[in-house]
C-alpha cells in the first residue's frame, strides 16, 4: 500500500511540474487545496492509464519499438497522457491537454521528474 501511495505522490509531482512549465497543461481550480485534490486524482488516473492501456500499446507497437530504438516511447507516452486528458474532461475535472506536441514534452517532463522522485522517495510495500 505504501508503494502505490509514494508512486501516486510522485506522478502528482510530476503532473505538477509539467502544469508548471507549459502553458498548455493546464488545471484549475478555486484555490490550491481544491488544485492539489484534483492533482491527486488526475494522478491516479494517469497511473490507472499506464497500468491499464500502456501495456497493451506497448505490445502492439512492438515492432515500432524495435524499428525506432526505443523513440516511439515519448509518442506512447503522450497518447497516454492525451488519454488521462480525455478521461478528466468526461468526468469533469479541470485538467486538459491541448495538442499532441504539447503532450510530447509533458510526457517527456513527467517521465524524468517522476523518476527523479522515484529516485528520492522510499519505494517499499
Amino acid at each position: 500500500m505504501k508503494n502505490f501511495v509514494v508512486k501516486t505522490i510522485a506522478n502528482a509531482g510530476a503532473l505538477a511540474v509539467a502544469v508548471w512549465l507549459l502553458d498548455k497543461i493546464t488545471l484549475t481550480g478555486d484555490s490550491t487545496a481544491k488544485k492539489a485534490g484534483t492533482l491527486i486524482v488526475v494522478a491516479l488516473i494517469f497511473g490507472l492509464v499506464n497500468w491499464l492501456v500502456k501495456p497493451i500499446v506497448k505490445v502492439l507497437t512492438f515492432p515500432l519499438f524495435i524499428l525506432t530504438l526505443g523513440l516511439i516511447t515519448l509518442v506512447v507516452n503522450a497518447l497516454m497522457l492525451l488519454l488521462t486528458s480525455w478521461v478528466c474532461g468526461k468526468l469533469d475535472l479541470s485538467f486538459h491537454v491541448e495538442g499532441f506536441w504539447t503532450a510530447v514534452l509533458g510526457g517527456l517532463i513527467i517521465s524524468v521528474v517522476s523518476w527523479a522522485l522515484h529516485v528520492v522517495l522510499p519505494d517499499e510495500d
